[in-house]
């Protein structure tokens, strides 16, 4: 039954189950061998125990665990990514109130997902579950913070235009660190600037 449900420039996700994926770090050819396999356990490591510590303080995350080297398993989710799901759903509110809820309690667990886009969540039975940490850190900066808000909002403005204020008007109003909604002020003037 194995077969590829995902394969990126970094990763490959293998379904191997029905309730099991296999998520591996691709070799990049281009690269020194040794500077490679350093990089690949080193990013597999770091999502590994985001993920871990992300379902330690209950956010909605696909377990995981037997990590390997360039490799661990991890829950596979029978749902719908929310990017594919907002154009029928009659609930926006109530979705982006439980995203913005699940962001907040991710940054004040100081896990910083680094890819906030409706593309890396999954609805599973009217909850939202965040998946690929793979551009994540662990990290207690108000910068960091604001630069996944920016992300996400972005996001939202080039995906679901028609709607976007209202999506992310609901994160913020569920995010409750005052002093990462001002940084997010600054990180947004200076992408003005540069654009």
């Amino acid at each position: 039954m194995e077969k590829i449900i995902f394969a990126g420039a970094e990763a490959v996700i293998r379904q191997v189950n029905e309730n099991e994926l296999i998520k591996d770090r691709i070799k990049k050819n281009y690269r020194i061998k040794e500077i490679d396999e350093k990089l690949r356990k080193s990013r597999t490591k770091i999502e590994f125990n985001l993920m871990k510590k992300a379902l330690q303080k209950g956010i909605l995350v696909p377990k995981v665990w037997d990590l390997e080297k360039f490799s661990f398993k991890m829950q596979y989710l029978k749902g719908e990514l929310v990017s594919d799901y907002l154009a029928n759903c009659l609930d926006k509110k109530k979705l982006f109130e439980n995203i913005g809820e699940q962001i907040n309690l991710m940054h004040e667990s100081d896990i910083v997902h680094g890819d906030l886009t409706t593309s890396n969540m999954i609805i599973v039975e009217e909850k939202v579950y965040f998946i690929d940490f793979s551009l994540g850190a662990l990290s207690s900066k108000l910068e960091d913070k604001a630069v996944d808000l920016h992300l996400i909002k972005q996001a939202l403005i080039a995906k679901h235009n028609k709607f976007w204020k209202e999506c992310f008007g609901e994160i913020i109003n569920n995010y409750k660190n005052k002093y990462v909604l001002e940084k997010l002020k600054s990180v947004e003037k200076r992408g003005r600037k540069k654009a």
